[in-house]
């Protein structure tokens, strides 16, 4: 258990925001210090964090200055990227998602300090190449990014191996990379535009209005039956309570469910979780979002489930309940 193995503290990078702060909370309960990482901005990002006891918040331009300073960080969970599919200013995505990633993984193998750190399904473009995570240098040179977001997340991956490879390279002594698949859950509302579907589409479904979703524009699917691995926020915050509990366990890994599911899928889940008929209309696709759009994630499991983790993955239809009659249709909608 956790409990019986920290001895100082855990920092969690982009802590305040959705899968972070989910990630903050479970650590909290077990009784583990935390300080976070992030930028809380002008909107309501706070409130993530508003129920936990904190060692710190660090804003991200002066987290270098207190690393230098810090000698009780058992482990750094780094969660913290710009991750919009639309960020449209690769000199800042990759600062952010490289520049920054790069010098945490450096300070940690000087340290002696534990590192996981957030990748993500989008490493893999339009599946051409299908979704095994197998981190030899020849199967991540086949992959194509279809976006910023998703190529500045590959050229890490593929730079830790890179290091992880080099004769005599210092690496962390553990180190884990987590390609994560399409996550939902409490905590994504300050995300506007980029939440999940579920948080966009629960307001519409509880005002007994029809659930909008995306017409197709590939013959092989029809409308609403884009297909997506979805994954409750609880299942990625059990694996990397896991990955904490086992630090033998090191590599770059998906984290999905292994069981892709259908946009109307979803939308049946999240009207039968509110307690209504499904109603569902199609609206046109924005023509910017068409060329790169994907149709198809699954994330292939085996390598995780290889390396010990046994848990079972909540169904789409019990995590978009759990989402729904815990957060969204609750009197405090944050975890």
């Amino acid at each position: 258990m956790l409990d019986e193995w920290y001895a100082r503290m855990i920092l969690v990078t982009g802590g305040a925001g959705f899968i972070g702060s989910n990630i903050v909370a479970a650590l909290c309960e077990r009784g583990v210090p935390v300080a976070v990482s992030d930028r809380l901005r002008d909107n309501d990002k706070w409130r993530n964090l508003a129920r936990r006891s904190l060692v710190d918040i660090v804003h991200p331009d002066r987290l270098d200055e207190w690393l230098r300073d810090q000698h009780k960080v058992d482990a750094i969970v780094h969660m913290g990227a710009i991750s919009a599919t639309t960020a449209r200013d690769a000199d800042l995505v990759f600062d952010v998602n490289v520049n920054l990633s790069t010098r945490l993984w450096r300070w940690c193998a000087e340290q002696g300090v534990r590192f996981i750190y957030a990748s993500s399904a989008a490493t893999y473009g339009d599946g051409g190449e299908g979704f095994g995570d197998d981190p030899s240098p020849e199967a991540l040179a086949r992959l194509r990014p279809l976006n910023a977001y998703g190529w500045s997340k590959h050229f890490f991956d593929r730079r830790v191996m890179g290091l992880v490879a080099e004769e005599g390279q210092r690496v962390p002594p553990q180190w884990v990379g987590l390609k994560f698949f399409n996550v939902f859950g409490p905590n994504e509302y300050h995300k506007g535009p980029m939440q999940s579907v579920v948080a966009q589409k629960y307001p519409l479904v509880a005002g007994g209005h029809p659930i909008t979703l995306f017409k197709s524009y590939h013959p092989k699917y029809d409308d609403g039956g884009q297909m997506r691995d979805f994954i409750y926020v609880e299942d990625c915050v059990d694996v990397i309570l896991w990955l904490l509990e086992n630090p033998a366990v090191t590599g770059l890994f998906n984290l999905g469910t292994g069981a892709a599911r259908s946009f109307a899928d979803l939308g049946r889940a999240l009207a039968a979780a509110v307690g209504c008929q499904p109603q569902i209309e199609f609206i046109p696709m924005p023509e910017a979002i068409r060329p790169n759009y994907q149709y198809f994630t699954e994330a292939q499991m085996h390598r995780l489930r290889d390396a010990g983790y046994r848990k079972p993955f909540t169904s789409l239809e019990d995590g978009v309940r759990s989402y729904v009659e815990r957060y969204l249709a609750g009197p405090d909608r944050y975890r």
